[in-house]
């Protein structure tokens, strides 16, 4: 499957928020590609099919990953909705052909983040939280930060942003949402000689 054919499949199977928010992530990971020095075609097929999986119904989604053999915890069992992220790898390989390995694990990461994020991963996280459909408190400070901030500062502004969201929502922290904000924290720390 071309490109085109992706966008077009995608089209049929996704709700129309939802493949307009799948364009506007492709198009967001290009830029910031391009800002970064990374590759703009796998930032855009990686932005375009990481909600691929969103077409399952939620009560669905541990069903469909125990098919798949995909691995979770406890966190994914109490709110499957976050398994449409690794689901959405495994279909992408399937169903779309895609066999780009870096693009797969930044579609797989794409919502809870993990340790050792790659640059891609990061684009890929960043892009889906502040695409142009998004509307939230806080989105617009995002995007300033997509246009002016380094990957590192603005992926760990992210990773912040979605830990305050979930702790004002009542809900369970992902643990890799958790390591990789640290992660940057202490890579942050490392470069400043361990200032804080």
């Amino acid at each position: 499957m071309d490109y085109k054919e992706m966008e077009r499949e995608l089209s049929h199977r996704l709700k129309k928020s939802r493949y307009e928010h799948s364009m506007g992530v492709a198009d967001t990971a290009a830029f910031l590609a391009r800002r970064f020095g990374e590759d703009e075609a796998r930032a855009r097929l990686a932005g375009l099919l990481h909600d691929c999986a969103r077409a399952i119904p939620n009560e669905e989604m541990r069903a469909e990953a125990d098919a798949r053999g995909i691995r979770y915890g406890e966190v994914e069992r109490a709110m499957p909705l976050l398994l449409h992220a690794p689901l959405g790898a495994v279909i992408a390989r399937e169903e779309y052909g895609v066999g780009d390995k870096a693009v797969l694990r930044a579609i797989a990461r794409h919502t809870v983040g993990g340790a050792a994020m790659t640059r891609l991963d990061k684009i890929i996280y960043f892009a889906d939280m502040m695409e142009p459909t998004r509307e939230y408190p806080g989105v617009e400070n995002l995007r300033r930060l997509a246009r002016e901030a380094s990957l590192e500062e603005m992926t760990l502004a992210g990773l912040t942003r979605s830990i305050a969201f979930v702790l004002e929502k009542g809900h369970l922290i992902h643990p890799d949402t958790v390591l990789a904000r640290n992660e940057l924290l202490l890579a942050k720390d490392a470069t400043l000689g361990g200032t804080r």
